[in-house]
């Protein structure tokens, strides 16, 4: 019976370094997920914010509906864009998920 009390002592105590060895493989897949899934969704959406941010009367977009068409005019939080001559639709900046042709900045006549 004395016996018994001292083996458990024992055991408990590498216990505690086998329960960091179980650990390791966890922490191995979420280093894994981090570099293959989550950091580059976070550059993506990045590019997105930046894409949208930078828009312009005159940029030829895509909407995530499909509609293709001219930015005619830009607001807060909303494009007007022209689909054909003459009909406008308003959409939400967030929408657009590409850009075809950027307008060029006028360069100053010397």
């Amino acid at each position: 019976m004395f016996v018994t009390p001292a083996y458990a002592q024992a055991a408990g105590n590498a216990g505690a370094g086998a329960a960091f060895a179980q650990f390791i493989p966890l922490i191995l897949i979420f280093a894994i997920m981090y570099f293959l899934m989550i950091r580059p969704q976070q550059k993506r959406v990045k590019q997105h914010r930046e894409m949208v941010s930078a828009l312009k009367k005159g940029d030829h977009v895509v909407t995530q509906g499909g509609i293709i068409g001219k930015v005619a005019s830009v607001r807060d939080e909303e494009l007007e864009v022209e689909i054909a001559t003459g009909v406008k639709v308003r959409v939400i900046r967030s929408t657009v998920s590409q850009v075809l042709n950027k307008t060029e900045p006028v360069a100053a006549n010397a």
